[in-house]
Order: structure tokens, then C-alpha cells, then sequence
């Protein structure tokens, strides 16, 4: 019975995946740590200006030194392929063969790691600002996996702040994100229709507010001054273990035992949503690949784990699920994160494969449509630190695809009520 649940929630959720938002493809089990950095080499979503650089690189566990091929494409602000030809938006040419990758060295797990750089010889430029995709492809044509990035203009000027709600349901859960764009030497005519924008919380893309509009005009500004309609669930800071050292616990490691390879087993986790915020300094998801030891290249030198998760909870799920959840796998839900109830122990269980390094996660409840609720079991506080970017898309009159001319960031550790 449970099985079938877990098949039918699949479908749900890739079918509602795909109609909204155009997903990333999601790599096989043997593909691990994908890393996307822009030029701050921070979020795991490369957000840049014209002329800078992006960085991809992931490793292969199957140890067969396949070759990779890569393909850049062009997207509309909904993901749909925009109107443009390649020649247009590319200078150069791409599915070319990723030229770098190296062996692991005195590893346990073997690996492959791969890198790729953009622009580089063969994709000597981007020309046009908007929404890109990067495809990776195997020797046979087949995709293995898709990474999204974005390219901006600097047009206008966005001054954005976060909130707390103004709705007394809420003052407690949520935050407001609300921005004025400036446009002092860009016309942008009938702004409701040519105008989009798209906010982000801790660069998850999985979870966007994508369909305001500007409420009104001051001179060159559009004023976007929402409460509800732009409003996040604030989540909760977020869990994380450290396992640079790989031999040893920490506090947040109980126990190491080493089988086939090094076996990590966290603490148990309870849920946290009845319980008072507690500020607990965390890098919004992300995770870093890091060891403890000097080495001469970490990316081939850090070592694989088995991480076991535990989590206590007690609440009704019913048909729902629980998932391990953060940027360790771009946020992604699917058979490799599910919690699965251990009734020896009373608590839900999950073994996932990952690099040596600092990880931020937190636990999740789906429901059987896919949606997901981010605070079934960490709980919402409006005094939780997010980061939040805003993005401005452009389409004059008579264009052929969506620019991005501005962007505007903001945290939630400077919140206020005005």
C-alpha cells in the first residue's frame, strides 16, 4: 500500500513540476555534488552579469570515465526555449566534450570529477541577458542532467526590504518582501504588461512569488508594496553536521563506523514547530565541500559518507510524507530523500550518500499533490534569517525575449515593521 502511495506521489509531483515551472532534469543516483557557483562562488544559483563566469562541476560514481557533452539554452521568464537562434544569444558554439575531469585519490568511494567552465574556448560568450539552462548530455545523447543560471543587465535599480506581515494570522510566520524599481534611463512602457519579476528565498527556485505586478508609479518608479501577495513562509534556521573529519563525531555526529565506506550517524532530531525560536547561525541550505586535512585539490581528495538521518515525530501524517530537504541536491524531492518509519525505534529514518563537508538540511512534510510544507516540522518564525532576491524581466514591445535589467537583494536580519 505504501509503495503505491510513494509511486502515485511521484507522479503528482513531476507532472506539477514540469507544468509550473519547466524543471531542472534531475540527475541519476551516480551523479553526485553538483555545484554550480557563480563569480561569488556562494549560492548554488549562479545569478551574473554580463561577461562573468559560471563554474559547474559534479562527480560520476559509476567509475566509468564517460565522456560528458554540454549544451547552453535560452529561456522565456516562464522556462519556456525562447524565440532566439543560438547564433543570437551565443558566441561560439557548445555540445562539446567537458575537456577537464580527474580521478579521486585515496578515497574509499572512487569517483570522476568533472568541471566546466563559461564562458570558455568554444563558448567563447553569452551575449544576452535572461534565463539559461545548462544540459548535461552522456556519449549517447541521452540527458543526464539540466542546471538553470541567470544573466543580468544592470538597467534599473532595485531597493528591496523584508516585512513582517501586516495580517495578525501571520505576524508571527511570515515575512514581506517589498522593492521599488528605478528606471531613470530605461523607458519601460506599460510596465504591467512588460514587466515581470520573480523573488527568491534563499535562492530556491522551487518556490518563487512570480505574479505581481507594480500597484503604482512615482516619476521613473514602479512602487511594489504588497503584504500578503508577497509574503514567505519564514521557515526556521537550518539543521546541519560537519563531517570534515571524517574518523570522528562532532556535535552534531553520535557515531562513525566504517563498512564499505565511512558510515555518519547524526543525532536524532525532534521536531521543532511548538517549540521558542532559537537563532542558530546557518548558511540558508547551501552546504560547502570541505576536509580537515591540507590537501593539494579537495575536489578529488574529499571522500564519500554514508549520512544517516533520524527524525522523532509524532504528528498524523496520513497519506504524506517526510523528506530530507535542503541545497545538497537543489532542493529536490524524490525517492532518495524519503524518511521511511522505523516502528523499532519510533522514528523516521533516511541513508543518503554524500561528500565530505558542512551541510545545511531540515525535514519537510509533502502532501499528495507535491506540494510541500516547509514548516509541518521546523515551524515558522518571522525572526528567522532568510536572504531574498528580487529579479526584474523586460520584454519591450515587439521583442523577441525576456531581459533581465536589474536585481536587488535583501536579508531578513535587518526586518522591520514600517
Amino acid at each position: 500500500m505504501h509503495k503505491n502511495i510513494i509511486i502515485l506521489f511521484l507522479f503528482f509531483y513531476y507532472h506539477h513540476s514540469l507544468i509550473a515551472q519547466y524543471a531542472e532534469h534531475v540527475a541519476p543516483e551516480f551523479i553526485k555534488t553538483i555545484q554550480f557557483l557563480g563569480s561569488t562562488k556562494q549560492s548554488q544559483l549562479p545569478i551574473i552579469r554580463l561577461g562573468e563566469k559560471v563554474y559547474l562541476s559534479f562527480d560520476a560514481l559509476n567509475g566509468n570515465e564517460a565522456d560528458y557533452y554540454y549544451k547552453i539554452t535560452h529561456h522565456d521568464f516562464d522556462w519556456r526555449l525562447s524565440d532566439l537562434t543560438k547564433g543570437e544569444y551565443m558566441d561560439g558554439f557548445d555540445d562539446v566534450r567537458l575537456y577537464e575531469y580527474s580521478n579521486s585519490f585515496n578515497t574509499l568511494k572512487g569517483y570522476s570529477h568533472y568541471t566546466l567552465k563559461i564562458p570558455n574556448r568554444d563558448t567563447r560568450k553569452l551575449t544576452k541577458s535572461g534565463n539559461y539552462m545548462v544540459s548535461i548530455y552522456n556519449d549517447d545523447g541521452e540527458l543526464v542532467f539540466s542546471k538553470k543560471f541567470m544573466i543580468i543587465e544592470n538597467k534599473v535599480t532595485v531597493a528591496a526590504s523584508v516585512k513582517r506581515a501586516r495580517n495578525l494570522e501571520n505576524i508571527q510566520t511570515k515575512q514581506v518582501v517589498q522593492f521599488v524599481i528605478d528606471s531613470p534611463n530605461l523607458l519601460l512602457t506599460n510596465p504591467k504588461e512588460t514587466v515581470n519579476t520573480l523573488i527568491l528565498q534563499n535562492s530556491n527556485l522551487n518556490s518563487p512569488i512570480t505574479n505581481l505586478k507594480p500597484q503604482y508609479t512615482i516619476g521613473s518608479q514602479l512602487i511594489y508594496r504588497y503584504d500578503k501577495e508577497a509574503s514567505f513562509d519564514a521557515g526556521n534556521e537550518y539543521l546541519f553536521f560537519d563531517n570534515k573529519d571524517i574518523r570522528s563525531g562532532s556535535s552534531s555526529i553520535r557515531k562513525i563506523d566504517l563498512t564499505d565506506i565511512y558510515n555518519t550517524y547524526l543525532y536524532t532530531n525532534s521536531a521543532r514547530f511548538e517549540r521558542p525560536y532559537t537563532y542558530n547561525p546557518d548558511i540558508n541550505g547551501n552546504y560547502q565541500i570541505r576536509i580537515l586535512y591540507p590537501t593539494s585539490d579537495i575536489s578529488i581528495e574529499a571522500d564519500y559518507a554514508r549520512i544517516h538521518f533520524t527524525l522523532q515525530y509524532f504528528e498524523d501524517l496520513n497519506d504524506k510524507e517526510i523528506h530530507v530537504y535542503g541545497n545538497f541536491n537543489n532542493y529536490t524531492i524524490d525517492e532518495t530523500t524519503y524518511m521511511k518509519y522505523d516502528s523499532f525505534s519510533d522514528t523516521y529514518a533516511n541513508q543518503m550518500l554524500l561528500k565530505q563537508g558542512f551541510y545545511n538540511y531540515k525535514y519537510v512534510v509533502v502532501n499528495r499533490d507535491g506540494t510541500i510544507d516547509y514548516g509541518a516540522i521546523s515551524g515558522n518564525y518571522w525572526q528567522t534569517e532568510n536572504d531574498y532576491t528580487v529579479l526584474v524581466y523586460f520584454r519591450d514591445l515587439g521583442a523577441r525575449y525576456d531581459r533581465i535589467i536589474g536585481m536587488g537583494k535583501t536579508n531578513s536580519s535587518i526586518i522591520n515593521n514600517q
